[in-house]
């Protein structure tokens, strides 16, 4: 098998466009992939200073690559990696360790933030003494308040986070399942509060499949955290997960049209159901729909 850009053995065929691609042409196809997704939504201004979200696995690490090569063109832009610690015993350090490192190597400011430190607990100690939900329930909440935390520290004005594909359309069924119609309009390529009380969010890889994210780094030499989360398992997502892969190799490019049709008619769900008022949370004071914010919630907090 031939590679259809410069006629080299090619290292990999894509099922859903039929492309066979050598290892160099293939690590170039990745970058400019993101790169187009990036012009594509207008994620980036010459003078940013982007918070990335690193968490030592394979999509963050290779976000961080591309996203390093880029800002090295503008010299008015800025970039910082924030990682959070959650207090996962025998999981975090070793990523941890890996995002210092590829850090270091890249020339990457690098920030850790933890659960200890902001919310005085860990995701441990939550999941011990809570059953209502699962623990990613929990941890998605506090993981997005401590990146915004960590991004407000170092002053930047964006936050860019490595969802890939997969990612996405397994967010926008899970909202679906769940029948929270106001969330599956929010999962969006860029996320911006008008009113500016959230810094932006980018997801400069979501039309890249994680399957093809794994083997860019891979064939890019980047060492990253194989080991999954040891909460991973509870969560519906992962049933999710599951399902959407089994439709995809019997129905190659499935995981494309979801998310091309979240595409057509996000403007149509958004009209018809406008955001609800925000104010600012009893207790912490950041902006929420209710008395107390879902953070405050997670930690039991009693409204003032």
């Amino acid at each position: 098998m031939r590679c259809g850009f410069c006629a080299n053995s090619a290292i990999y065929k894509r099922p859903y466009e039929g492309a066979a691609l050598c290892k160099t042409c293939y690590l170039k196809n990745i970058e400019e992939k993101i790169r187009r997704t990036i012009s594509k939504y207008d994620m980036l201004r010459y003078d940013d200073h982007i918070a990335i979200a690193v968490s030592g696995g394979k999509d963050s690490l290779t976000l961080l690559r591309i996203l390093r090569k880029v800002e090295r063109r503008f010299p008015k832009a800025r970039l910082t990696a924030i990682t959070v610690d959650e207090g996962i015993r025998g999981y975090r350090a070793e990523a941890i360790k890996l995002a210092r490192r590829y850090c270091n190597e890249l020339e990457v400011d690098h920030v850790v933030v933890s659960f200890r430190e902001l919310f005085g607990t860990t995701l441990d100690k939550i999941v011990r003494s809570k059953k209502q939900l699962s623990p990613c329930s929990y941890c998605g909440v506090l993981r997005r308040r401590a990146i915004h935390i960590g991004a407000k520290r170092v002053k930047a004005n964006k936050i860019a986070t490595a969802h890939n594909l997969d990612d996405e359309v397994q967010t926008i069924l899970l909202n679906i399942f769940h029948g929270d119609a106001k969330r599956i309009a929010r999962v969006e390529p860029v996320l911006i509060d008008p009113a500016g009380r959230f810094l932006e969010r980018i997801k400069p890889m979501c039309e890249i499949p994680e399957k093809e994210v794994a083997l860019f780094a891979h064939l890019a030499g980047i060492e990253f955290q194989t080991c999954p989360c040891p909460y991973l398992k509870t969560a519906l997502r992962n049933d999710v997960r599951e399902m959407l892969n089994r439709v995809e190799q019997k129905h190659p490019g499935t995981k494309f049209t979801v998310f091309r049709s979240m595409e057509r008619i996000r403007d149509y769900l958004k009209a018809a159901m406008p955001p609800a008022e925000l104010k600012n949370c009893r207790n912490c004071g950041e902006p929420t729909t209710q008395a107390l914010c879902e953070v405050c919630k997670t930690l039991d907090v009693t409204p003032r």
